[in-house]
C-alpha cells in the first residue's frame, strides 16, 4: 500500500514538472525576438492603418529586403513592432510629414509564407494592428520569361477596344463619371473583359503579346481613358475592372502561350494622386515647392514643364539648367513630376514594378518616356529587375528617330560616358520614320527604297538589333494607313517588311483593318478610336468581319496571313540578314537559318517588270522550291528572271 502511494506522488510531481516547463517554455515563447517567434501561430486579422505598400509581399525573393510605405494619420508617433519567425525591423524611417512612416524589413531565407501583425505603439495607448501577408511565389524567377524576337505584340487602347461588360462604364466614386461615345477625349467603356472576351480573334491572327495601355486607377477630372496619368499604382481603375479580372486575362494568355505586357510609368503620376494632398517629403515630386505653394490656384502658368530636350542626357555640351529641366520639368501641368533621386521614391517604383510581376504573371514591361527620369535611376530601376528576373523583358519609350540616341539606351552599348542602361529593348522610332517616309517618296531614282535600305545598314550601331522594338504607328502617332496616305499596296509593304526584320514588332489594334485619321491626322482621341464590333449594337465587327468592306477584310487576312507564318519562322526570329541594294525599284531582304529561307521584295513600280534572281545566288537557292505565302503559288527558283505584276510586297520562302 504504501509502495502504491508513493509511486502515485511520484507520478503527480513528474505531472506538476511538466506543468512547469510548459509554463516556461510558452514565457519563452512569448519573450522570443521576432526571427524566432513561430510562424505558424494564429493572426486575428485587423486593419487600422488608412494605407500601407506594397499591398502584399512574397517569400523566395533573391533581395531579401522589403520597405513599406504607411500612410495613417500622426503614424510617426509610433513605433511598429513585428513577431514573425524570419522577419526583422532593420530600421524606420520617418518623413517629412508626420502622416507616413517607411519601415525597412528583412526577409530571411527561412521565412514561411503566411499572415502576420504589425503593431503600432505609442506611449501606453491604443495600439494600431495592421496585418501583413507573405504569400508563396507561383513560380520561379528563372521562369518568368519575357517577350523577344519569336514574339509579335499586339498594342491596344483598352477604353477604345471592346466593352466587355458594360456594368463597370461608370464608377461613382470617381472624378469623371461619363460616357460619351461621340466624344473622343472622353471614356467609351471598354475594359479587361472586353480584352479577355476577343482572345481567340487576337491568337488567331497571329500574335504571341498583348500590350495594355495603362490600366490603373486614373481618377482626373477629364480625359482618364487613357491611363498615363496614374492616381493609384497599386489599384485597377474599376472602370476597367477588378484585379482579378487583369489576373484572369493573364492566365487566359498563359493557357495559350501569350505573354502580358503591362504599360508603367516611372517618370510622372496623375495630379489626383493620393498622396499629392499629404506628400511624404519635401522633394518627393520635383519643384515640390513651387506646387506647394501654389497647389490651392494650380494652372498651366504655374507649373515648370519639361523642355523635352532629350538629347541632353548623352550630349556631352549641354548645359546643367537644360539638363535639370528635361529630368526635372513636368511632362504636363496635370502630371507631376517624380523625383527619383529621392531614395524611398526610388525604392517605392521599384517594388511596385515587381509586385506587378509577380501579382500578374507579367510577361514583360514597357516603361513610358523612358529617357525623362533620372536615367541613372532608370538604370538601377531596370536592373533591379533583370537581377530578379533574368529571363524577363523591358521595353522603353525613347521617341527619337536618331538611331545613335536609341542605342545609347540599349543594355551593353559602350557609351562613352560609361552608362549602361540595363534596358534590354529600347523602341526603333528612326525605322518607323524611314519606313513611312521611304514609302511615301516619288522620286524615280530609287522611290524612297533607298532610304529604307539605309535605316537598316544602321543595325551596326546597336549590340543586339533582334532586340529592338518596332512598330508601323502606336497610339501616340498617326495610323500607318494614314501616314501612308490611304495608299494599301505600301501599307502592305510597310507591313510586311517590318515583320521580315530582325526586330521585336509592335502592331496597332485596328491596323489590320486600315483604321485611320484622315479626319484629324495625329489627333489622339481619334488615333484611339473604337474597335468596330467591340461594342453591342456596332453595325460593323471586326471581330466577326460583318460589315468590313473587302479592301479591309483583304488586309485583314493579308496580316494574318504573314503574322502566323513568322509566329513559326525560325529563320524570322533567330536568322541570318541580307539585304541587297536597291534597284529599279525594288528592295530585296533574306532572312535564312538551316534550310529556311524567306525573301521578302518591295516593288513601288506600277507596271510590269522583271527581277533578275541571278543577283541573289550568293543565298544558294538554285534549283529550290519556293512558295508566295500570299498566293500559295510555288515554283523552282531559277536563277532568271522574276516577274512582278503588281505595285506591294511579295514573300517568298523555302518552307512548304
Amino acid at each position: 500500500m504504501k509502495k502504491h502511494l508513493k509511486n502515485i506522488n511520484r507520478t503527480l510531481l513528474f505531472g506538476l514538472l511538466c506543468v512547469i516547463s510548459l509554463n516556461l517554455a510558452c514565457k519563452k515563447q512569448t519573450d522570443m525576438n521576432p526571427i524566432e517567434a513561430d510562424a505558424t501561430s494564429a493572426v486575428v486579422e485587423s486593419h487600422d492603418i488608412s494605407k500601407i505598400e506594397p499591398l502584399n509581399w512574397w517569400v523566395g525573393f533573391k533581395n531579401q529586403t522589403l520597405q513599406l510605405l504607411v500612410h495613417h494619420q500622426n503614424i510617426s508617433a509610433f513605433t511598429p513592432e513585428i513577431s514573425y519567425q524570419g522577419i526583422s525591423i532593420e530600421k524606420v524611417h520617418k518623413a517629412d510629414s508626420s502622416n507616413y512612416l517607411f519601415i525597412d524589413l528583412n526577409i530571411s531565407e527561412v521565412t514561411k509564407a503566411g499572415k502576420f501583425n504589425i503593431v503600432f505603439k505609442q506611449d501606453g495607448k491604443n495600439d494600431l494592428i495592421q496585418t501583413y501577408e507573405l504569400k508563396s511565389r507561383l513560380k520561379d524567377s528563372k521562369d518568368y520569361i519575357g517577350f523577344d524576337s519569336s514574339d509579335a505584340v499586339y498594342l491596344i487602347t483598352p477604353d477604345r477596344f471592346a466593352n466587355g461588360n458594360p456594368e463597370n462604364d461608370i464608377a461613382k466614386t470617381l472624378n469623371e463619371t461619363t460616357i460619351d461615345r461621340s466624344d473622343n477625349y472622353a471614356r467609351h467603356g471598354g475594359d479587361i473583359q472586353g480584352i479577355t472576351n476577343h482572345l481567340d480573334y487576337i491568337e488567331d491572327l497571329g500574335f504571341t503579346a498583348i500590350w495594355p495601355c495603362p490600366l490603373l486607377t486614373n481618377d482626373m477630372q477629364q480625359s482618364s481613358y487613357h491611363g498615363y496619368a496614374m492616381t493609384d499604382f497599386y489599384e485597377i481603375d474599376p472602370r476597367f475592372g477588378t484585379l482579378e479580372e487583369y489576373k484572369t486575362l493573364s492566365s487566359k494568355m498563359s493557357e495559350k502561350g501569350m505573354k502580358l505586357i503591362m504599360d508603367q510609368v516611372a517618370n510622372h503620376c496623375g495630379l489626383e494622386h493620393w498622396w499629392m494632398k499629404d506628400l511624404p517629403f519635401k522633394n518627393w515630386i520635383n519643384h515640390q515647392e513651387n506646387y506647394e505653394s501654389n497647389s490651392e490656384n494650380w494652372d498651366n502658368s504655374k507649373s515648370i514643364t519639361t523642355n523635352h530636350r532629350r538629347t541632353t542626357n548623352q550630349d556631352i555640351y549641354a548645359s546643367k539648367i537644360d539638363k535639370e529641366n528635361m529630368s526635372e520639368g513636368w511632362f504636363v501641368s496635370s502630371m507631376p513630376d517624380l523625383n527619383q533621386r529621392n531614395p524611398f521614391m526610388a525604392t517605392y517604383t521599384i517594388q511596385n514594378s515587381i509586385w506587378w510581376i509577380e501579382t500578374a504573371n507579367l510577361g514583360g514591361i514597357r516603361q513610358d518616356t523612358y529617357p525623362y527620369p533620372d536615367k541613372n535611376f532608370m538604370s538601377h530601376w531596370a536592373g533591379a529587375i533583370m537581377a530578379e528576373y533574368p529571363n524577363f523583358s523591358i521595353v522603353g519609350e525613347e521617341w527619337t528617330t536618331n538611331p545613335l540616341l536609341i542605342a545609347y539606351w540599349q543594355q551593353g552599348n559602350p557609351n562613352k560616358d560609361g552608362y549602361n542602361s540595363n534596358l534590354k529593348s529600347p523602341m526603333d522610332f528612326a525605322m518607323q520614320e524611314k519606313i513611312a517616309s521611304g514609302l511615301n517618296r516619288d522620286e524615280a531614282w530609287d522611290s524612297g527604297l533607298i532610304e529604307i535600305y539605309q535605316a537598316l545598314a544602321n543595325d551596326f550601331i546597336y549590340v543586339k538589333p533582334k532586340d529592338i522594338m518596332v512598330f508601323p504607328d502606336n497610339h501616340d502617332m498617326s495610323r500607318i494607313f494614314t501616314q501612308l496616305k490611304g495608299d494599301i499596296p505600301n501599307t502592305k509593304m510597310a507591313l510586311s517588311y517590318l515583320l521580315m526584320l530582325p526586330r521585336i514588332p509592335q502592331i496597332y489594334y485596328g491596323t489590320e483593318i486600315l483604321m485611320n485619321d484622315f479626319d484629324k491626322p495625329g489627333d489622339h482621341g481619334l488615333v484611339r478610336s473604337d474597335f468596330p464590333g467591340g461594342w453591342r449594337g456596332d453595325k460593323v465587327n471586326a471581330f466577326t468581319g460583318i460589315g468590313l468592306s473587302d479592301k479591309e477584310k483583304d488586309m485583314q487576312t493579308f496580316l494574318k496571313t504573314v503574322l502566323n507564318y513568322r509566329k513559326n519562322s525560325k529563320a524570322i526570329h533567330d536568322g541570318k540578314t541580307i539585304h541587297f541594294a536597291p534597284d529599279n525599284n525594288i528592295y530585296v531582304l533574306f532572312r535564312s537559318l538551316g534550310d529556311e529561307t524567306v525573301a521578302h521584295i518591295m516593288n513601288k513600280n506600277d507596271t510590269t517588270v522583271e527581277l533578275d534572281l541571278s543577283k541573289f545566288k550568293e543565298l544558294g537557292l538554285e534549283g529550290k522550291t519556293v512558295k508566295n505565302l500570299i498566293s500559295g503559288e510555288q515554283f523552282l527558283w531559277h536563277n532568271g528572271m522574276l516577274t512582278l505584276k503588281d505595285r506591294g510586297s511579295v514573300i517568298l520562302t523555302t518552307k512548304l
